[in-house]
């Protein structure tokens, strides 16, 4: 009756390595802080596509659209691509002529699954192109 207690033993340290494995886990790339979102925008009324840059914690109007990109991660290029900003989007609408704001979207884009949290409203999509280091566009003016 030694097979047991020696099977069981075997068992705990096959159940000890698997859990070092998973800790361990694949060699994970650090992400790159970028200070420049590219968008691409639709207005579907006239059919026209644009691209435009957003500089981080920037605000930019596309139609009535208010574009806030928080941050942008990219990868360094040896590494799989995995382009990502935390984004917020407001919707300026006429309240009572008071002319307000209205969330439409918070959270996170991903430039290689555009469809997944692609901002879809009635007149206009954006979604998330590319996060750069550096733009034509000349970043806002500091306040």
């Amino acid at each position: 009756m030694i097979i047991r207690p020696v099977a069981a033993a075997l068992d705990v340290l096959l159940i000890a390595a698997l859990g070092v494995l998973v800790m361990i886990g694949p060699a994970k790339a650090d992400r790159i802080s970028t200070p420049i979102a590219e968008f691409t925008g639709l207005d579907k009324i006239t059919g026209r596509i644009i691209s435009f840059d957003v500089y981080i914690d920037e605000t930019v109007q596309f139609g009535s659209l208010q574009i806030t990109p928080r941050v942008c991660y990219t990868r360094t290029p040896d590494e799989p691509t995995q382009t990502s900003s935390f984004v917020e989007v407001s919707e300026v609408v006429d309240v009572a002529a008071g002319r307000g704001l209205q969330t439409i979207f918070t959270g996170w884009m991903f430039a290689e699954s555009p469809a997944l949290n692609a901002i879809e409203h009635p007149v206009y999509d954006v979604w998330l192109t590319a996060c750069k280091a550096s733009s034509d566009v000349p970043p806002p003016a500091m306040q």
